[in-house]
């Protein structure tokens, strides 16, 4: 995109996400939606990333990136800055989302940029978000909002946080022009919670515009050496393991996934393909002792998508428990690969897979059972679950539509 192009262009600032491509909802939908807009004159996306810690951004394991300076990049035709955060714990994320913010309003104002948005996902500046969206809004821009699900409920922070959440939640939704919500469920809260407490007592607008989900085949062989020697390393076989792929924190029901998966009779093994937090783990172990079970298996993280699709695929039934947040990528990749589906029982998650899916609950012995009756299934019922779900992500989360939907959004007819 040239200089005459980029200046005509709807500039979109994508505040939120810890950096492109890696585990996590905001990541994954980031990566996306610049990839299918790479060649989308009518936008110019600016993305920020964190430039270390927890999840941080590493341009030079992507292909195709240019680099501009030691703090700047060019990936997917968007322009990408890095933000240092010090480790101060949980506020780091707060004061990543404000320096990010920060940096926004520095771009917007030096490059003279006209009518740009911001769109921010999460609500974790609630104190400060009257300040940026006045002065967003100084400089001809506007403001939108991705709420995300429910941070306040998240098991992993303490109460003084989860209000602190909960007030944040509040006040960034009364300073937004627009709130995309990515869940009906949560758009459905979001106005009954926050109806005309907008700015100047005005209704909220919102949308719905989901997550989605990439129905290709991988482009693996099963004799292909990357998942041969992969399924070699991890002591796994096609069709003959359990897998869960998510981050490794307590809403996403982890204790119970093993706890019930130890007690079932299955002779199948259990994959967790996720980031491993040691302080979690070791909490898991005390309770569970799952080092014992030889089913139970963390396999570590995959980055190579065709590889982790295959291993979707070849999965004998993938377990979900994420029990926070609206529309999840991870659930919908899986109902777009694997036959057979076994979701906690939330609102969100049937919202999404409907009767394409089983589901489970948090009650001693509900999710054994399920395990041991899904072992027994016949072959023609599992792949016929399967084509329902392909089904039903082909018609309302592919990507190609979602990122139709965001620009319908971000550029106005």
């Amino acid at each position: 995109m040239d200089i005459q192009q980029e200046n005509e262009a709807q500039h979109v600032f994508l505040v939120g996400a810890k950096s492109l491509g890696a585990y996590g909802g905001y990541e994954t939908f980031v990566y996306k939606l610049t990839e299918y807009h790479q060649d989308n004159r009518k936008i110019k996306y600016h993305v920020a990333c964190k430039a270390n810690g927890d999840g941080c951004m590493d341009e030079t394991a992507q292909e195709g990136v240019t680099s501009i300076s030691g703090s700047e990049f060019e990936f997917h035709n968007a322009h990408c800055f890095k933000i240092p955060v010090p480790q101060i714990g949980a506020a780091q994320a707060i004061y990543y989302d404000m320096a990010a913010l920060k940096e926004c309003c520095r771009y917007i104002e030096e490059y003279r940029i006209q009518h740009p948005i911001v769109y921010i996902m999460a609500c974790r500046i609630g104190p400060f978000a009257g300040y940026f969206y006045r002065k967003i809004h100084r400089l001809g821009g506007r403001v939108y909002l991705n709420p995300d699900g429910h941070e306040w409920l998240r098991t992993k922070w303490n109460r003084p946080i989860r209000e602190y959440w909960k007030l944040s939640e509040q006040m960034m939704v009364r300073y937004s022009d627009l709130v995309i919500c990515d869940s009906v469920n949560i758009e459905k809260y979001i106005r009954q919670r926050y109806g005309g407490k907008g700015m100047k007592g005005r209704n909220l607008k919102t949308t719905f515009i989901a997550y989605g989900a990439d129905l290709t085949s991988s482009r693996l062989k099963d004799t292909d050496s990357k998942l041969v020697d992969w399924y070699r390393e991890k002591g796994l076989k096609k069709k003959d393991y359990y897998l869960v792929v998510g981050r490794f924190v307590p809403e996403n029901s982890f204790e119970i996934m093993i706890r019930e998966f130890m007690i079932s009779e299955s002779e199948h093994d259990f994959a967790l393909v996720t980031n491993v937090n040691d302080k979690f783990l070791d909490e898991l172990e005390q309770k569970l002792h799952f080092k014992n079970d030889k089913r139970i298996k963390f396999v570590g993280t995959v980055y190579d998508q065709e590889l982790l699709k295959k291993i979707r695929e070849n999965a004998y039934a993938y377990l979900h428990g994420h029990t926070v947040g609206g529309t999840n990528p991870s659930l919908i990749e899986a109902l777009g690969s694997t036959d057979l589906n076994l979701l906690v029982d939330v609102g969100f998650n049937r919202e999404v897979a409907g009767e394409c899916a089983l589901y489970w609950n948090d009650k001693p012995g509900n999710l054994a059972d399920l395990i041991d009756k899904t072992d027994g299934m016949r072959t023609d019922l599992i792949v016929e679950m399967g084509a329902m779900a392909k089904k039903r992500v082909a018609k309302e989360y592919t990507w190609d539509k979602i990122c139709r939907m965001y620009e319908d959004i971000f550029v106005e007819k």
